[in-house]
């Protein structure tokens, strides 16, 4: 794979079609997608990192998703508005559309977090997605960020809106790995403590060889969702 440098632009107009979007500033863009460690190893050069850019764009898409579900769910009290949106703007929800539009092929990273598997990575590609997101508005002002939103976020929402996304961790690290290695997922229990009525398990879960997650909880199932949930930000 072809990866592309901080000056190089050519591939960003690719990324644009994927998008939906034709930047004025194509500089916004390109700092949307340049990781902290990418900004790091070039220190000299004084490239702007994406971390701002996913503070504005986590607002934008609270508020595009906040005003499209208050307008839409009328029926829904507070609590289910706050629960429906949680499941739409979680990290696993994000990283999943920014895969749709493989958004990992464009991100600028430092070489030990490309080595690593950063391009695939949930947190990265997350932060990357919500980074477009503000670099779109501050490009295109709310209306172009709100289209983007509502395009790439469509599937998402009708199934939060539906109860179909739960925070199943265990179900998530599933159809992630079966979508791209064919290594098989198991939980271990590696210990225990506590009298019976209060016992607090600790699991961890691999994926083949390699131990990706660790979890605790008052239950075996509690203690696997909680070492899923970890795996997640690693896979």
């Amino acid at each position: 794979m072809h990866t592309r440098s901080h000056s190089d632009t050519s591939l960003l107009k690719e990324l644009e079609l994927k998008l939906g979007y034709r930047f004025h500033n194509v500089n916004l863009l390109n700092e949307s997608l340049t990781h902290s460690s990418y900004a790091n190893e070039n220190k000299r050069k004084n490239y702007k990192y994406n971390e701002r850019l996913e503070f504005l764009g986590d607002a934008v898409l609270s508020i595009v998703i906040s005003d499209y579900l208050y307008n839409n769910l009328s029926t829904f009290q507070e609590g289910e508005l706050t629960k429906i949106r949680a499941s739409i703007v979680c990290e696993p929800s994000l990283a999943a559309c920014s895969k749709k539009i493989d958004i990992g092929k464009f991100i600028l990273l430092g070489k030990g977090e490309d080595v690593t598997g950063g391009r695939g990575r949930v947190s990265i590609l997350a932060d990357a997605f919500e980074a477009i997101i503000g670099a779109i508005y501050l490009d295109g002002g709310i209306e172009k960020a709100k289209t983007f939103i509502l395009d790439n976020l469509k599937e998402t929402i009708d199934d939060a809106i539906h109860g179909r996304i739960h925070q199943d961790y265990k179900t998530h690290l599933q159809e992630l790995i079966q979508s791209e290695h064919t290594d098989k997922i198991t939980y271990e229990v590696i210990g225990e403590e506590g009298p019976d009525h209060d016992k607090i398990f600790h699991v961890h879960v691999r994926i083949g060889e390699k131990i990706v997650g660790v979890g605790s909880g008052k239950s075996k199932k509690e203690a696997e969702q909680n070492a899923a949930r970890e795996a997640l930000k690693e896979v």
